[in-house]
């Protein structure tokens, strides 16, 4: 489930939305009201319950071999998305409704690289929401791996200290930490 040109998408569980108005989410980092949407690379980040804790990291030309190996294997293809156990339940059986907007009203958010895009105006979709489908089936048409672990502060620990990129959503719905965190390297974001 990805956009098609012109067009952004914004996933939800609620299928009665008519009209998207700009508000300061829960978990914002920023006082300023957005409708968000997300473009078709970042489709894949949404693809699961909307509080499942989830880490996920890719290739970048930046990754390093030694990276690459480590984290998402030999073979392993250039995207891997993580969960935890507890979520296992509740993946495969949401249902998840993507709404397509208009990509002219939503510009880019997040630096270095946007993690999402933005409308500070009301925003009706272009059409009624559509049902996603299954989520384990879109990430293997994608090439994306899914991992289920007990512990997802061990896989996100390692990424964020790696080459590739990398994102976090939900984390704070994730376990408590058994251990400390290292510092954060350059390449990704977390909200």
């Amino acid at each position: 489930m990805r956009p098609n040109p012109g067009e952004v998408l914004h996933f939800s569980e609620d299928p009665t939305i008519i009209r998207f108005i700009p508000h300061v989410a829960a978990s914002a980092q920023q006082p300023e009201p957005f409708v968000w949407a997300v473009d078709a690379t970042r489709a894949p980040d949404y693809w699961f319950p909307r509080n499942c804790p989830r880490a996920m990291a890719w290739a970048t030309p930046e990754t390093s071999e030694s990276d690459r190996n480590r984290i998402l294997g030999p073979g392993g293809g250039n995207r891997v998305h993580a969960i935890e156990y507890d979520w296992g339940d509740a993946f495969p059986n949401v249902e998840l409704f993507a709404y397509r907007l208009p990509a002219a009203a939503f510009t880019p958010f997040g630096e270095p690289t946007p993690s999402a895009v933005v409308a500070t105006e009301p925003v009706t979709p272009l059409g009624p929401p559509e049902r996603v489908g299954g989520l384990l089936g879109l990430h293997q048409a994608a090439g994306i791996q899914l991992r289920v672990l007990d512990d997802l502060w061990e896989f996100w620990d390692a990424v964020t200290v790696s080459t590739l990129g990398w994102s976090g959503i939900r984390l704070r719905n994730a376990k408590a930490r058994r251990i400390s965190p290292p510092s954060a390297g350059p390449a990704g974001w977390n909200r």
